[in-house]
Order: structure tokens, then C-alpha cells, then sequence
């Protein structure tokens, strides 16, 4: 439990209320009993998703009519924040990475067949997707305006060429949502669009999963993936043609919210860890809870994961009420990211030996949150926007330098 409630809506708080008890009652325990560096099993990940359902929060941010729950974007963070408590809370409430963003694309840009097709069995579980962006060098990574892959019109079809990498869940995927270049004359932001590829189209090959830093817990791939005159029909194409950045950054404003609180729930469980453990552990003739440094430390985090919370939440409220708020998104992803770092790895020295054992979930923590200064956006990238923003014209005065002299 957070130190600081904040003025969610009594459905939003019901929802946390219900989450919170899924957690602790069935996903906890669950997690307890897995050996160390054991990943959960597809029977175990339905076993988890069945008490989801059976606590009403399962999948809340999804329509009704495609098996979620039809809440509101803002009430459904708290959802997120819940589950963030343990790696497997959002793949059991199906709010994981990248389905979850992927299933917001589809229903923001889709056709009606489209979302038939793929909403129902993505929500439920029986289908996995993954988001094909990322290229090697020298194609589009923090820069995407050097996006290489391209899809030419042939008749009544497309035909895709390109080579990806770190496309999460590419070995699960049973469909692509594939970014490339349709207009080579216009400006990438304005010449890209987004194709929906089944995994099982000819022309796809998973070149390898890329090695990675990361927990074993869910045993996730982020696979190289190369597109080698892959044709599909003209329906596949996912929104308007040369529309694919636009939609894109639809999906990642709130794609990023919904990081952010997870990771808010996982350094909330980190601090809590490591409470119980410095309660519990003597050394030089006092609990590590009585050490002021220690003390002082826990505070800053503390400090530091109430204005993440209310941050994002703010910016959530933003996107809710139709606006894009890139500027505000952007600050809590840089924000929420190294909140998270430092949350996890204070915890783990809390804890000291046991903190760098796999008894308590620290570890799994620790290799489960590094890519999130890098993936959905470099910090530095999003410190570019920021920076861009404070020095533009109307942020800086001449007036402001007083009666400072002349330069």
C-alpha cells in the first residue's frame, strides 16, 4: 500500500480494491511457489487468468463487446498499478506488454473485421501479437525517421520488405503489427503506415531471439525478424495508408501510462520488501529499520514514488479528456524509469545477500525493469522533447536576466 492516496474515482479505487485482493490471494502465493528462475507454465498463466475473471479485473480496459470490461482509461490504471506488484499480475489481468498496447491499436485504427478477427482471442488469451518497429542499424531504433522497411502496392496487395529487431513476443506472435514506408517522397512521419501480418504469412522469418536482460519469470522473446516480399491483402492495412506514425504515437502516449504504473506497483512491493527485511535484520545493535541513513533514503524513494504516481496520473487524466499530452507523457516516462532503477536497486541493498538471491523477487525485479530507459523511447530522447519544449521562444525572455549587463 502507498503512503499517499490519491482522488481516484470510487470505480477506480473498487477496481484497485478487487485487484489488490487478487493479488495477494492468488498471484503472490503463485509466484511464491515458483522455483527460482522457474518461468510460468501456459497452464499455470490460464490458472491465473480464470481467478482474474473470477475477481471482475480481468482485461478492464477493453470494450465488453470483445470480451474486456469497458472501463474508462484513467479508472484502469489502478488496475495496472496493482498488478504491477509481481511480474505475472499483468499477464494474468491481460494488461502485459506489448498485447496490451497492441490490442489499444487495433481498437483505435482497426476495421470492424479487423477487430473481429483479432480483439476477441488477443483479450482472452488465445492469441499473442507483437509490435515490428525497431530496426538494426542503420535503419530506425531512437531516430524512426530512418525507417529502411517499406511496403509497396502490388494490385490489391502489399508487399513487405524489411529486417526488425527487439519486436517483443515474436516467437509467441501469431500477427505483426508492422511499421514501413509506403511513400518514399514524404517525409517519414508523414509516408509510413502500419500492416497487420500473421505470423504464418509466407515471406516471415524469425531470424533468432535476441539475447536479453531480463526476468525468466514470463520467458518473453524479442526477436529479429526479417520481411522478405511478405505479401498481404489490401485489408490488412491497419488504419489509413501513410498514417502509421500518427497511429502509432496514439498508442505509445497511453502505452507508456500504462508502463509507468506498473512500475509504480513494483517499486511499491520493492520498498515493501525491504521494510520487512531491515524490520527483521539486526546488525551493529539495531534493526536496519533503526539506521537514520537507511531511514532518510527510504523517504527520498517514498518521495520519489508519490510525484511518479501523481504525475502519471495527471497525465492520464490529460489523454482521457482527448488530449495527446506528449510533453507530460514524456516526463513521467523519464521519470517513472528511473524512479523504478533506483527503487529496485535501493531495495535490493537494503537487503544485502538476500537481496541478490532469487528468495525474494528483487532480481527478477531488477532484470525485469532495465529496458524501460531504453525501449518506448530513450531517456534521452524524451529529455530531447523536454528540452526542446523549455527553450522554445515563448519560455525564454530576455526580461528574465534582470539587470544583469548586456552580454
Amino acid at each position: 500500500m502507498s503512503l499517499v492516496d490519491h482522488p481516484d474515482s470510487e470505480r477506480a479505487r473498487e477496481l484497485a480494491e478487487r485487484t489488490r485482493d487478487l493479488m495477494e490471494e492468488v498471484v503472490l502465493p503463485f509466484e511464491r511457489d515458483l522455483a527460482p528462475g522457474e518461468s510460468v507454465s501456459p497452464d499455470g498463466l490460464a490458472t491465473l487468468r480464470e481467478a482474474a475473471h473470477d475477481y471482475g479485473v480481468y482485461c478492464p480496459q477493453m470494450p465488453t463487446e470483445y470480451g474486456g470490461m469497458g472501463e474508462s482509461f484513467r479508472d484502469s490504471l489502478a488496475v495496472f498499478e496493482e498488478a504491477g506488484r509481481s511480474l505475472l499480475g499483468p499477464p494474468a489481468l491481460r494488461v502485459d506488454a506489448p498485447d496490451e498496447g497492441n490490442m489499444h491499436t487495433i481498437e483505435l485504427a482497426g476495421t470492424d473485421e479487423q477487430k473481429e478477427r483479432w480483439l476477441p482471442p488477443l483479450i482472452e488469451g488465445e492469441a499473442r501479437s507483437a509490435f515490428s518497429m525497431t530496426e538494426p542499424a542503420p535503419g530506425g531504433g531512437s531516430d524512426p525517421k530512418m525507417l529502411q522497411t517499406t511496403a509497396e502496392k502490388d494490385g490489391d496487395e502489399w508487399v513487405i520488405d524489411g529486417h526488425k529487431w527487439w519486436t517483443s513476443n515474436g516467437y509467441e506472435a501469431d500477427v505483426f503489427l508492422v511499421m514501413a514506408r509506403t511513400d518514399q517522397e514524404k517525409h517519414p512521419y508523414e509516408g509510413c503506415s502500419l500492416f497487420l501480418v500473421p505470423a504464418a504469412t509466407d515471406g516471415v522469418e524469425l531470424v533468432r531471439d535476441v539475447p536479453a536482460m531480463e526476468s525468466a519469470v514470463l520467458d518473453l522473446s524479442h526477436a529479429e525478424v526479417r520481411y522478405d516480399g511478405v505479401r498481404v491483402p489490401e485489408e490488412n492495412l491497419l488504419g489509413a495508408e501513410n498514417d502509421g506514425f500518427r497511429i502509432a504515437q496514439q498508442r505509445l502516449g497511453p502505452a507508456r501510462l500504462t508502463h509507468c504504473m506498473r512500475f509504480c506497483g513494483m517499486a511499491d512491493r520493492a520498498l515493501g520488501v525491504a521494510r520487512a527485511y531491515m524490520r527483521n535484520r539486526d546488525a551493529f545493535g539495531s534493526s536496519l529499520e533503526e539506521k537514520q541513513s537507511l531511514r532518510h533514503r527510504m523517504a527520498e524513494r517514498e518521495l520519489d514514488l508519490h510525484g511518479t504516481r501523481t504525475m502519471t496520473r495527471d497525465a492520464a487524466r490529460r489523454v482521457s479528456g482527448g488530449d495527446e499530452a506528449r510533453l507530460p507523457v514524456a516526463m513521467c516516462k523519464v521519470r517513472a524509469a528511473r524512479m523504478i532503477q533506483e527503487t529496485v536497486d535501493f531495495a535490493i541493498q537494503c537487503c544485502g545477500g538476500a537481496g541478490l538471491s532469487r528468495d525474494l523477487p528483487l532480481v527478477d525485479f531488477y532484470e525485469g525493469m532495465r529496458f524501460f530507459r531504453i525501449g518506448d523511447g530513450a531517456d534521452e530522447v524524451h529529455l530531447r522533447s523536454i528540452a526542446r519544449a523549455a527553450f522554445a521562444d515563448e519560455h525564454v525572455a530576455e526580461a528574465d536576466l534582470g539587470n544583469l549587463p548586456q552580454f
